[in-house]
């Protein structure tokens, strides 16, 4: 079996690994000229880092991540409402990580160079299309640069994991139009700056139409200052009636435009507008989502990752999710008979699984807790047990994890 990949992101970049691990030979073929350490923050759940660890990453990871200690949830006007131990704290036999993720795709790439070898990644290369009979799959790719000559490749199975705009998925849903914006505005940046608290905790203030998030991506530096990366999400428009800003993460904007809505949330112990002032460089993009697919699997070629079920940047989730596609996916090709029944397999274990986590992004994940405080007590309240008790909260956060699969299964 030879297994074509359209894409080196995360999901596609795990998933050459996951074959390799396998026996099975594959290649990619990536739309940029080269693997950049592109974006910011992400965090990357237990369930996914126990996949990374099988495959002998977890060292590199902690060369250049954080493993997250504890999660604080806020109002938006910094009043505690939810804290939890994160990773291996809260019972995991692995951590959670955050991590830049440029550095991440950055010890991905490296990781599938070094064991597939130094042709395993074909970049410049964007999938135009494909056609497919009894015997396999041949894909055509065309260069993506300077219009020079393209390249046509046969295999037994093609995997588009080519982000929230693949071609592969446009193929099988030419009318499907552009992703499904619900008026967020989102601002991301990351700059070296004093740590929050202990330098490996993560908090989130504020609801699903106003939210700031902070943590940190990478190790403690000799000054002491560490790299911290920020979110703010806004609803800014009404999608009925305005287009999102354009989709994209190499959009920038200046400091005018972020500071006024950053001056809204208020994390304790912590200058967001002394961080927000020090970084360089601030992305601006719509939060956007795809409606979940009734299939994605069309004899020999399947959708993965973002290709498959983009969603909300909600409950840290959507890489992860990726990386369990993956194995999923190399799972199911060693194990099935016929390389057709294997990405069967794969659909019918993650289709139903990531739809309804993609709906459950759309009301806001485990953070709706804090939507549920904000809406009983817009203006504060002095004891939050009298605005919504302990059970109902943890119902509403442990509800999403166990959906999610990161829920710790308690033995007593």
């Amino acid at each position: 079996m030879r297994v074509l990949i359209a894409g080196a992101g995360i999901g596609g970049l795990t998933t050459a690994l996951m074959l390799h691990a396998r026996g099975i030979p594959c290649r990619i073929w990536e739309t940029a000229p080269q693997v950049r350490e592109v974006g910011v923050g992400i965090n990357v759940l237990p369930h996914a880092i126990a996949r990374f660890q099988a495959l002998g990453l977890l060292p590199d990871l902690d060369r250049h991540a954080v493993r997250t200690s504890h999660l604080f949830y806020y109002t938006r006007n910094g009043q505690l409402v939810w804290d939890e131990p994160r990773g291996m704290l809260a019972g995991h036999d692995v951590p959670q990580f955050s991590i830049h993720r440029g550095r991440l795709q950055k010890i991905l790439h490296d990781a599938v160079l070094a064991r597939l070898g130094p042709d395993a990644i074909r970049c410049g290369r964007r999938l135009a299309g494909f056609v497919q009979d009894e015997a396999g799959v041949t894909a055509q790719f065309l260069d993506s640069g300077a219009g020079g000559p393209g390249e046509t490749v046969r295999g037994d199975v093609l995997i588009c994991a080519d982000g929230i705009h693949s071609a592969g998925r446009r193929q099988f849903y030419p009318d499907e139009g552009a992703p499904s914006w619900n008026g967020v505005s989102m601002w991301r940046g990351a700059a070296h700056a004093p740590a929050w608290r202990g330098g490996t905790e993560m908090a989130i203030g504020g609801g699903f139409g106003a939210k700031m998030v902070l943590y940190p991506i990478a190790p403690p530096e000799a000054d002491g200052l560490q790299l911290m990366n920020w979110v703010v999400n806004v609803r800014t428009k009404d999608p009925a009636i305005s287009g999102p800003p354009p989709d994209n993460w190499t959009r920038k904007v200046a400091h005018a435009t972020v500071l006024p809505f950053a001056r809204r949330f208020i994390i304790p112990d912590y200058d967001i507008e002394a961080l927000v002032r020090a970084t360089d460089d601030i992305y601006e993009y719509p939060m956007a989502d795809r409606d979940p697919l009734p299939r994605w699997t069309f004899g020999r070629i399947t959708l993965l990752g973002d290709a498959a079920h983009p969603m909300y940047p909600v409950g840290s989730n959507g890489a992860s999710q990726a990386v369990l596609d993956a194995e999923s996916l190399a799972d199911a090709l060693k194990s099935q008979p016929h390389p057709r029944a294997g990405l069967w397999a794969y659909e019918q274990d993650r289709r139903p699984k990531t739809s309804d986590l993609v709906a459950q992004n759309r009301i806001g994940g485990p953070e709706g807790v804090i939507d549920a405080v904000e809406k009983l007590a817009p203006g504060g309240f002095d004891d939050i047990e009298t605005v919504l008790p302990r059970h109902d909260r943890e119902a509403l956060v442990r509800g999403y994890a166990a959906m999610a699969g990161f829920s710790i299964v308690r033995k007593d």
